[in-house]
Order: structure tokens, then C-alpha cells, then sequence
């Protein structure tokens, strides 16, 4: 099919905008990534396509089109983190000090399954200019409970739009979909969503690829946690809503960022106070809980303390 035809039915206004078939959506994103259509086709669509609004089944098509081009590893007793591919600049990244934390906590809790922690990496995507996973994922030796993958190597067409991306400088279908595509083949996955509506959106659409998926209300796209919270799950055929205060697990963080810099957040990595490791702790608790290894979010904060 003539790619305009997809341009035409995301980008004619209210009355002419239509949905499309999963078969046209995953044809779409297939000439995307195989560069049949020009770069002001693939703009055109991107735009017009995130205008009209993408419906769940859209979205689902979307991340079956792009699981046709992947690679995929396995990465047993797993749990994937959907952390965002554009920049983050309010907040530190913890996971650098997860290794000792998880290595500490089996130590001492060898009745618990083990679990790992799958992080996928790539160059900046927009819409933010900051920080990204791959900043620091090659400055630490992340210990043998963290696995990485670079977009590069496992979906490497999704990668190559970089540029383009930041030549529209907006948020597209792929800031939704691509966080948690599945690279590891991981039983468990946790995504952030701020605002609620994405939150079944988001399970609607994962989970056919993950035995359980979880959602946090996380900081800046990452499922990392600064603050008071609240995470939802699926039970019983109903998503669940369930508030968490850091004061009850006697975490006080109270510092803001307005564009903290790779410097800062290596520094503060290098030399964490008793709050972030703190907070690393509650953020590995989570992940505990998530991956069903325990039976609360009570119980994992006592084992790691």
C-alpha cells in the first residue's frame, strides 16, 4: 500500500481521521522502520498520528510491528524496568546502586527467589535534554543482578530514527511503546504512567508479553521513586490502586533539581548519603513486591533493613 494512504487517515482533521486495522498499523510502522516511506512521510504520520490520538489496539499493532525487528535475549527470574529513552533532569538515577543492595539482600534472605533487573539503553530521544540510562550505564559495573541491552544492537531501525526524532522534537507513538517491548523475555515488568488514564492503557497493551506487569507512578517516565507515590496493579480482572508514603518507611527526601547534570548525579552516586540509599532501598522493595518474591511492601522494607 501507498504510505500516504496512512498519512491521509491520521492527518485530515476530525471529520476524516480514522483508526487503523492492526494489519495497516503494522504495515506503517514496518516502512517506517525500513525507510520505505521519506522523512517528511514519517514526520507527517508521527505527528498526525499522535494528533488524532492512538487507540489501545493501534498501540497494540504498533509494538507487534516493532517485536517483528527485534532481537530478543532471555533473562530468567526477571523483572523489566520500563525506564523512558528522552532526558532526565530533575532526579539522580538510582539503579547504578542497586548491585550492592540486591547482592546485600541475598545474602541475608537466601530463601528468597533471586531476581534481576533488565534496563534497556539508547541515544536521547526527545522530548527533555538530559540524561539518559546510557549515560551511565557503562561507567559502573552494575554486578551480576542487572542486565543491559542497547537499542542499537536489538532494535537497531527504531534506533536509527533518533535523529529524526529530535528533528520533530515531540513526543510520538514510540514514547508510549517503546519502554517495555520486552527485550529479556522477562516474567515481570514495571512502567510508569503520570497521568491515571495511561495506566490501563498500559497494561492493556503489555499484557500478552509479561506474566504480571505494574505501574508507579515513578519519576520523569522512569520507574524510579523521589516521592510519594501510589503503583497499580491487575487483580482479579481490576486494576488496583495502591498508595505508598515514604515518611512510613522513615524516608525524608525532600531535594529538587531544576537541570541536575551527568556530574552531579555521578557524584551523588559515587557518594550516597543515608537518604538515597535509602530510597534505593524502597525502589528495590518495589521490585520485590512487583515480581511477587514477597507477600508485601512491609515485608520487603524489613528484609533490606
Amino acid at each position: 500500500m501507498s504510505f500516504k494512504k496512512y498519512i491521509k487517515a491520521v492527518g485530515t482533521g476530525f471529520k476524516g481521521n480514522r483508526d487503523l486495522q492492526e494489519d495497516e498499523l503494522i504495515d506503517a510502522i514496518t516502512k517506517i522502520l525500513n525507510k520505505e516511506a521519506n522523512d517528511a512521510q514519517i514526520g507527517a504520520f508521527l505527528v498526525g498520528f499522535r494528533v488524532k490520538l492512538e487507540s489501545d489496539d493501534e498501540l497494540k499493532a504498533c509494538v507487534k510491528a516493532l517485536r517483528n525487528f527485534m532481537k530478543f535475549y532471555e533473562v530468567k527470574d526477571s523483572i523489566e524496568l520500563g525506564y523512558s529513552f528522552d532526558g532526565r533532569v530533575r532526579n539522580p538515577f538510582l539503579f547504578p546502586l542497586f548491585k550492592d543492595i540486591l547482592k546485600q539482600f541475598y545474602e541475608k534472605n537466601s530463601d528468597v527467589k533471586p531476581l534481576n533487573l533488565v534496563i534497556s539503553t539508547d541515544k536521547l530521544q526527545p522530548a527533555k535534554l538530559g540524561m539518559c540510562t546510557k549515560d551511565l550505564v557503562l561507567e559502573y559495573d552494575l554486578g551480576d543482578n542487572i542486565y543491559t541491552f542497547n537499542r542499537e544492537n536489538y532494535l537497531k531501525p527504531l534506533s536509527d530514527l533518533t535523529s529524526l526524532r529530535h528533528e520533530l522534537g515531540l513526543r510520538t507513538v514510540f514514547n508510549t511503546v517503546e519502554k517495555l517491548l520486552g527485550v529479556a523475555k522477562s516474567e515481570y515488568a514495571v512502567t510508569t504512567a503520570f497521568h491515571k488514564p495511561y495506566v490501563k492503557k498500559y497494561i492493556e497493551v503489555f499484557k500478552e508479553y509479561f506474566e504480571n506487569i505494574s505501574v508507579v507512578k515513578g519519576a520523569e517516565g522512569s520507574p524510579e521513586v523521589f516521592s510519594d507515590g501510589k503503583y497499580w496493579q491487575k487483580i482479579d480482572e481490576k486494576i488496583v490502586e495502591t498508595s505508598f508514603n515514604l515518611k512510613d518507611y522513615g524516608i525524608n527526601y525532600d531535594r529538587k533539581y531544576e537541570h541536575i547534570s551527568l556530574e552531579e548525579t555521578k557524584n551523588i552516586i559515587n557518594n550516597p548519603d543515608e537518604e538515597i540509599i535509602k530510597l534505593s532501598k524502597f525502589n528495590i522493595a518495589l521490585y520485590l513486591l512487583f515480581s511477587k518474591r514477597v507477600n508485601s511492601l512491609d515485608e520487603a522494607w524489613q528484609r533490606l533493613n
